[in-house]
């Protein structure tokens, strides 16, 4: 027990607790890490950009050649782990700052790690433009962009070749986005689409077999894999997928969930899924 707790009173250990909390405060807190007051997000980016922050995030697009970066605000330690060892050499404005002129942007609860960049988002693909792949990701309205980045982060693991959105109802890039996604929006093509129904239709004539999950589908995943081709069918939490769509897909599939809890988030079943189709289709070759 500290020298303040040794008074008897539970308003003397009270007073002692207080006094306690005030020097771990101003100490930096009691593991040594000083707490950043709230700052609330900035003015929104410049029309036609978004904001980029993190460093897994920011060093690929860094290296995405598609990736047109107009400004960077970065912190002295965060330029040393991007290896920037010169900014002026950038083929943008990019200025060394502290963190609290970064949080002034982002928001002090944005996890930017000392970096944020302003850039043109991404051009999303046409169905038609899609390159050779045997894994595809489609999502049926999946909104919240935690889920989507992380789907994204997953789908450039396990090498799927394109992720397919609807125009509608679906997240716009931006800075929640890519730091879930951790890097990987710059490695695999965005397709957007208008009619989910008439893109699962094309995808059928490509070869493919589309698999929509459904915690109540008729057959294990493992058991309807069938084609040499297979794009995965997810719906937002929740709702799950549309009527149409369940009504266009080549099968409905569940994920055979045995504990008490039958179903997962969305970026779970879909990392799931992925690994049981790459699986699959890597016993084709």
């Amino acid at each position: 027990m500290s020298q303040d707790e040794k008074a008897g009173t539970p308003k003397d250990q009270h007073y002692a607790r207080l006094r306690r909390a005030h020097r771990d405060q101003k100490s930096g807190g009691s593991h040594g890490f000083r707490q950043r007051p709230a700052v609330a997000s900035g003015a929104a980016a410049p029309d036609g950009l978004v904001r980029l922050y993190g460093l897994h995030t920011v060093r690929a697009a860094l290296d995405n050649p598609r990736r047109k970066i107009t400004r960077m605000l970065v912190t002295r330690n965060a330029a040393e782990r991007l290896g920037l060892h010169d900014l002026s050499a950038l083929p943008f404005d990019a200025a060394l700052v502290e963190p609290k002129e970064i949080d002034r942007v982002t928001g002090s609860d944005a996890v930017h790690q000392g970096v944020v960049i302003e850039a043109r988002p991404l051009t999303p693909k046409s169905l038609d433009a899609m390159g050779d792949t045997d894994l595809l990701i489609v999502l049926d309205q999946v909104t919240d962009p935690h889920n989507v980045g992380a789907i994204i982060r997953t789908s450039v693991a396990f090498g799927a070749g394109a992720l397919l959105t609807t125009a509608r109802h679906s997240p716009t890039e931006s800075g929640v986005l890519a730091k879930s996604a951790s890097g990987a929006l710059e490695h695999i093509d965005l397709i957007e689409v208008r009619n989910l129904a008439d893109a699962i239709d094309k995808l059928h004539v490509a070869g493919f077999q589309t698999i929509g999950l459904d915690s109540e589908g008729p057959a294990e995943m493992e058991a309807t894999f069938s084609a040499s081709k297979i794009a995965l069918v997810l719906g937002a939490e929740g709702k799950g997928l549309r009527h149409k769509t369940r009504d266009t897909v080549s099968a409905l599939a569940r994920l055979d969930v045995p504990g008490a809890i039958h179903s997962l988030n969305v970026s779970n079943a879909a990392a799931v899924a992925m690994y049981a189709a790459r699986r699959f289709l890597a016993s084709k070759e």
